[in-house]
């Protein structure tokens, strides 16, 4: 039987902005192989599996780089939702390692609920050196992925940046490099080279980080936020106690068929 599949740009308000993220609805799990296939096929940021579940949530839902699977994907849970809400005010997905996550209708969009991720002060001046920029380094303590924050003196820092992505891979995390913003009240960049994504587009689990770095920075629990990859994306933070309520649109751009057994 074919498998349809739908490809969404999240954190969008039009097409070929925010990310691109594939929605696959399955029936059941095939096995982690072909999931790996089909997301190198795709060759998008992730590519996001949804299976119908019980209890308290509605889909168990994983997420897929072309390389590898990956613990917490924002944009792709958002565009998961904007596939599979249908006429309901909200849906829920469980996830294996995140645990459950809403999206949420709101203002003509959608908001999502994710865990946050903490961060402390650290030296490492090797990250410095990969992105090629000075500034303060924070590294995750709580969180799905291995993280660490970058802040940088301006935007126009974060904008010209241009990384070792070789070197930058060796470090295996996702590094967030984030300044006062010009566009919204924060802007930031997003790499993962050893995912096998240079840099993120837009990037939601990079905004479970930042909210509560820049919340406490900013004196409040709300702000804008502007993601100035080459394709650009706008997002609402709001820390709610250990959540990041990130709000944001989605674009259907694509529908499709990928014609293999499972």
């Amino acid at each position: 039987m074919p498998l349809p599949f739908t490809v969404v740009d999240a954190f969008a308000d039009r097409p070929f902005a925010g990310n691109p993220a594939a929605v696959m609805p399955l029936d059941a799990w095939p096995d982690d192989t072909t999931l790996l296939a089909i997301a190198a096929e795709h060759n998008l940021s992730e590519t996001a599996f949804a299976v119908p579940t019980d209890g308290d949530a509605a889909y168990e839902l994983r997420w897929f780089t072309p390389t590898v699977e990956v613990a917490l994907c924002g944009h792709a849970t958002l565009a998961s939702g904007h596939v599979l809400i249908g006429d309901a005010p909200s849906i829920r997905f469980r996830t294996r390692k995140s645990g459950v996550l809403e999206v949420r209708r709101a203002d003509g969009g959608y908001t999502l609920d994710l865990p946050v991720t903490r961060v402390r002060a650290v030296d490492d001046r090797a990250l410095l050196a990969a992105l090629g920029c000075e500034g303060e380094v924070f590294a995750s303590v709580s969180g799905a992925e291995a993280t660490s924050i970058i802040s940088v003196r301006d935007a126009a820092t974060v904008r010209g940046l241009r990384p070792d992505m070789v070197a930058l891979a060796a470090t295996r995390i996702m590094a967030i490099v984030t300044a006062p913003g010009e566009v919204a009240d924060i802007e930031s960049r997003v790499f993962v080279p050893a995912w096998g994504v240079d840099e993120d587009p837009v990037t939601g689990s990079a905004h479970a980080a930042l909210t509560p770095f820049w919340a406490e920075r900013l004196g409040r629990d709300r702000f804008t936020a502007y993601q100035a990859s080459a394709r650009g994306g706008h997002l609402t933070c709001t820390l709610a106690g250990e959540r990041a309520i990130l709000g944001g649109n989605c674009v259907t751009v694509m529908r499709g068929e990928v014609l293999i057994d499972l």
